[in-house]
């Protein structure tokens, strides 16, 4: 009996693990995508709208803009400062999301 419950005990671990992973990671693409959201609105804010026009079409600002874009990568195997950028954005995305929810 104690076989028994030690077994299914383990069952119910195994199984739990990778919801608890699957719901993390769909949390995690809540708010990315939240910040995301709420980013693309934010920018046509009528305080912002006429300085970000600006920002796109200041060349200077759109050539640092893409070398800084091309230090990240999408890859699984992420360095250190993509998992620090992501990390901040997820933050960023649960405080925005916690805030208007």
């Amino acid at each position: 009996m104690k076989y028994t419950v030690c077994l299914l005990f383990l069952v119910v671990l195994c199984f739990s693990l990778p919801v608890q992973a699957q719901t993390t990671a769909k949390k995690d693409a809540i708010y990315l995508a939240t910040v995301k959201a709420v980013a693309d609105f934010k920018i046509n804010d009528a305080e912002t709208f006429d300085d970000v026009e600006k920002l796109r079409e200041n060349k200077r600002f759109l050539k640092d803009l893409q070398n800084m874009v091309n230090k990240l990568s999408n890859d699984k195997n992420k360095d250190a400062k993509n998992r620090k950028v992501l990390k901040i954005l997820q933050q960023a995305g649960e405080d925005i999301y916690n805030i208007l929810n």
